[in-house]
């Protein structure tokens, strides 16, 4: 569905939001035992039946507007990619309210979708469409995708018959063809082979300062420091700082180097 607001009316709030999953055949201490020695970042509990789960999340409050681009920090199993698919809308809270207003767009896996055997314009217009692009939007797009490709003649033939990184080509052209007003990232979009990595790059910078509101999941902090003004820092499901980038930074910093 096409968007009906502007860039600056997105918006993005989470009200206690809870997430958990239940470990199934989980009945020994032996194997909360193993799980912890792991270092799961998420919180172990039981429910009402007695079960184990994992708090993935844990009465995570949070409000992003217009212009706000937020950064995600923690360990590993901190919680941070379970907050982008709640966002999403990948996964449903067992307890809290999220609200968006503004098309979401989650840059998790550019691929998904893709059917290797229809071709390169088929899966383009297929992608478009799980995108949430009507079929208008679509063809008006056409010529930008098929250009920054570079596939020619390919796009007429299965994709199954693509190398690794002409299928790279085909996904992040496509994804990256509209400006959402909210863009949700699990790591920043490497693209490609050398001759395609900076002309990519380009065009995921552009994509990005488009979006109205941004927030990139990363364990790169200089990555955060140069596209972010804001920072949350997650630790076992729950929001440890939330603020200005480079407070959170310093002291997410300071705490895993002690």
């Amino acid at each position: 569905m096409a968007s009906t607001i502007s860039n600056e009316e997105a918006e993005l709030a989470l009200e206690n939001v809870s997430v958990s999953f239940p470990i199934y055949h989980s009945g020994s201490q032996s194997l909360k035992k193993n799980i912890l020695f792991r270092g799961s970042g998420g919180h172990l509990g039981s429910d009402a039946k007695h079960r184990i789960i994992v708090e993935a999340l844990r009465n995570v409050s949070m409000q992003f507007r217009a212009s706000d681009r937020v950064a995600l920090v923690g360990s590993n199993g901190a919680g941070k990619t379970t907050l982008l698919r709640v966002m999403a809308g990948v996964y449903e809270p067992v307890s809290g309210i999220v609200r968006s207003r503004g098309r979401i767009s989650p840059m998790f896996d550019i691929s998904l979708g893709i059917d290797s055997e229809v071709s390169g314009y088929d899966n383009i217009r297929l992608r478009g469409m799980i995108l949430g692009l009507t079929a208008n939007e679509i063809e008006e797009r056409m010529g930008d995708i098929v250009e920054f490709t570079g596939l020619g003649d390919y796009l007429e033939i299965p994709v199954r018959t693509y190398s690794a990184g002409m299928m790279t080509r085909l996904t992040f052209a496509v994804a990256t063809c509209f400006a959402p007003e909210i863009l949700l990232m699990d790591e920043w979009i490497m693209a490609g082979d050398a001759g395609f990595l900076a002309k990519a790059q380009q065009r995921i910078v552009s994509f990005v300062s488009q979006a109205s509101i941004l927030v990139l999941a990363s364990h790169n902090l200089e990555t955060c420091r140069r596209f972010c003004n804001k920072g949350v820092w997650l630790d076992q499901g729950m929001v440890k700082a939330e603020g200005p980038i480079d407070q959170v930074l310093d002291a997410y910093t300071a705490a895993v180097q002690r």
